[in-house]
């Protein structure tokens, strides 16, 4: 999308050659890419179960990584950083729809808190440079994120590429249930990832504002009904089991995006089953390829 846009040289650094947590693999990528602009968008994700198995590394690598990217902007003089946040770092009880001064308000939800204050973390740092140097340095919050190209990795991967593998394998092997984590009652709000990108390229381009702000289609549904749409969509014709033993993560989610639209132009397009149809198909063709992650 960026080269749709006219850019020329686009450099997308992997962790293999520069792992972001180690400030000499930064200097180094700043000495030989020189960079104009940077779109921050490295991070260590997952669903609730890969958060609750390593919050150590969801707090300190994502925090380290923004922080020592943030500075070596400020020191190279790039022209301006976009640090790519998260919905995970707002407050678990708040009114929805979630507005970004609803930020500061009160702690997030437990199994999303290392990760979420990591990244609110990054907010103050933008903030702070701007007030300090006039950094253009923006914050982006984009809500639930899913498309091809998703980690559907069984014990990593979040709700829709979870669902989604779970039903196919169901369907596959002629498996009569499948087994979901929580009861299902909590709500989401997805973003299908050409609209995310589409969002953040806008904003890069357009956005020069110390405010944060959400990236979301604004439209919320439960995970039980998301649970059956994906199921009708794959095929599984069988029984959703719900493992009340396991958390719930955060009761509700959904964001206010009136401000993308107003500062930027930005409204997501791609409908939620128009997405998954993408995703399930994109995902048929990918498992049957060498990965193992899939």
């Amino acid at each position: 999308m960026l080269a749709t846009r006219g850019c020329r040289d686009v450099f997308v650094p992997r962790i293999e050659e520069f792992d972001l947590t180690h400030a000499e693999a930064i200097e180094r990528l700043f000495r030989e890419q020189r960079p104009e602009v940077v779109i921050h968008l490295a991070a260590v994700v997952g669903g609730i179960g890969a958060n609750r198995a390593r919050p150590r590394r969801c707090f300190y690598e994502n925090a380290i990584m923004g922080i020592q990217l943030t500075e070596a902007a400020r020191v190279n003089g790039a022209e301006m950083i976009v640090i790519r946040g998260t919905v995970c770092a707002y407050p678990k009880f708040i009114p929805a729809p979630f507005r970004g001064q609803d930020l500061s308000s009160a702690h997030p939800e437990e199994t999303n808190a290392p990760y979420g204050i990591a990244q609110k973390a990054l907010l103050v740092q933008c903030q702070a440079y701007r007030a300090q140097y006039g950094m253009n340095c923006i914050f982006l919050l984009p809500v639930n994120l899913y498309g091809p190209g998703d980690n559907f990795h069984p014990e990593t991967s979040h709700v829709i590429p979870s669902s989604i593998r779970k039903c196919l394998e169901a369907v596959a092997k002629g498996v009569s249930e499948i087994v979901l984590r929580g009861d299902g009652s909590p709500t989401r709000e997805f973003l299908y990832v050409t609209d995310a990108a589409e969002g953040i390229i806008a904003a890069t381009e357009r956005y020069d504002k110390p405010e944060p702000v959400n990236l979301g289609s604004g439209q919320e549904i439960s995970i039980r009904d998301l649970a059956v749409k994906i199921a009708e969509l794959t095929g599984f014709e069988g029984r959703i089991v719900w493992d009340t033993s396991q958390p719930n993560g955060q009761p509700r989610r959904r964001s206010d995006v009136s401000r993308a639209e107003r500062e930027f132009g930005f409204r997501a397009t791609t409908p939620l089953d128009a997405g998954l149809r993408k995703t399930i198909g994109w995902y048929k063709k990918a498992r049957r390829g060498p990965a193992s992650s899939f």
